[in-house]
């Protein structure tokens, strides 16, 4: 499947590419922290030219400077910017010192969606996420300011990364019932190594027709093939910033390795074409800090696993998932279908007693 094969995000009519290109390694400030201009816009360039339209960032990363690359990078191409998806954060504080620098509050966040435009030199913002959830302003206040600033064409769509399932349904049933501009997507850590995800949001989005774009898909850089158990693989810089991945997570990695070897494909690969294959819109959202990091990871594109393939990698990752998740499947069939199959579900009877058998 190549780039230019859209999907739609969520309900709505915003179609973007399978994978989106995150900006977040884009700059470097502080020195060292990312790619260097230069390399930032050839792979920008590279994803564009390949049909990509969808491109994330915050306005926090590299300390603006992301953002910054990117205007800069539009702004030397006229018309190419409203081809594009351009989509950023706000809620982090670059003001420190100032109470009101950040956050989910009104004047906040019209301050830091002014400072974002004002970086990336348009006129608005196509998907402009809440960064994290803000526990002092009611979710109302944040909602009712988002839709304002949709009715002002300032942004055209919204959504909520690393946000509690239930504020988050709190949030779309409250726009709903009023009226405000609803989620369209989530932005949410969900990988083969990270996938506790799946007991409460993912869920959540299945029922509202909310799309999922998931943020460090190859759980940083383990599931890239470049960690061995025996100690050899990733460069020792980068192993003392992320640590190194525990013994059941070196057995997803194995796993995820042989099925590399079976398709003749890279284990990042593999770890991105299990993710698009899940249930749902599933847009993952492929960082790379050089321009031979992007190559490797849009080859996931185009490979399919089998059945069989997507079994093992889901048996070996299975998540524990905590309480009421934990219930969902087994209290179900035994309490509530008593021995009778629904919806191709069959179950045995719990406890195994006849009708005659009860007494009171």
């Amino acid at each position: 499947m190549p780039l230019d094969h859209y999907v739609t995000l969520g309900r709505s009519g915003l179609r973007v590419s399978p994978f989106a290109l995150g900006a977040m390694n884009f700059g470097e400030d502080p020195p060292g922290a990312g790619s260097s201009v230069e390399e930032s816009e050839k792979i920008l360039a590279a994803y564009l030219d390949r049909g990509g339209n969808f491109i994330d960032t915050a306005n926090f990363y590299t300390n603006g400077h992301s953002e910054k690359i990117l205007g800069d990078f539009f702004a030397r191409q006229p018309g190419r910017r409203d081809r594009v998806v351009l989509a950023t954060k706000f809620f982090f504080n670059m003001h420190p010192g100032d109470p009101n620098g950040g956050g989910a509050g009104r004047g906040s966040i019209v301050a830091q969606l002014d400072e974002s435009l004002r970086r990336m030199r348009t006129g608005h913002i196509d998907l402009y996420w809440l960064h994290n959830w803000d526990r002092n302003t009611p979710i109302e206040e944040t909602l009712r300011t988002l839709d304002d600033l949709v009715r002002a064409g300032k942004i055209r769509y919204i959504g909520f990364s690393n946000t509690p399932a239930w504020v988050t349904a709190q949030a779309q049933t409250t726009a709903l019932l009023r009226g405000w501009t609803p989620l369209i997507a989530l932005q949410v850590e969900y990988s083969l190594l990270a996938r506790t995800v799946e007991s409460e949001i993912v869920p959540f989005a299945h029922d509202q027709g909310i799309a999922l774009t998931p943020w460090s898909p190859l759980r940083n850089g383990f599931l890239s093939g470049k960690y061995r158990r025996n100690g050899s693989g990733a460069d020792s810089a980068r192993t003392a910033y992320v640590g190194r991945p525990s013994d059941a997570e070196f057995d997803v990695i194995e796993a995820v390795a042989a099925v590399a070897a079976e398709q003749h494909a890279s284990p990042a690969a593999v770890a991105l074409a299990w993710l698009r294959a899940r249930p749902g819109t599933v847009v993952p959202i492929v960082g790379a800090r050089r321009f031979e990091h992007l190559e490797d990871n849009l080859a996931a594109l185009d490979l399919t696993l089998t059945a069989d393939q997507l079994s093992r990698l889901d048996t070996v990752s299975a998540p524990v998932l905590g309480y009421p998740a934990s219930l969902h499947g087994e209290m179900r069939t035994m309490l509530q279908f008593g021995g009778t199959t629904i919806d191709g579900e069959s179950s045995a009877v719990y406890p195994p007693l006849l009708a005659s058998d009860v007494r009171y």
